[in-house]
């Protein structure tokens, strides 16, 4: 497991040890956990269990049918 040292200045470092009091865990786990929740590259499940859920939105299909029909392309 690697080790990082970083620098604060004493108004960040004491927001960081505010953030960290309030949730119980070590310092070393709520930065790895911060940094891991601005580096993801997926949704978090819980978006993912939203999507679709909104039953008064169009289909994308209506909305491309009110929209016309393209232009042919030229050929290559």
């Amino acid at each position: 497991m690697g080790q990082v040292t970083i620098y604060l200045d004493k108004e960040t470092e004491k927001k960081l040890k505010n953030a960290v009091k309030k949730t119980g865990i070590s310092t070393s786990r709520w930065i790895s956990e911060r940094i891991k929740d601005k580096t993801a590259t997926t949704w978090p499940e819980t978006v993912k269990e939203i999507a679709g859920t909104w039953g008064d939105l169009p289909t994308a299909e209506k909305i491309r049918a009110a929209m016309g029909k393209d232009n042919d392309r030229e050929p290559c």
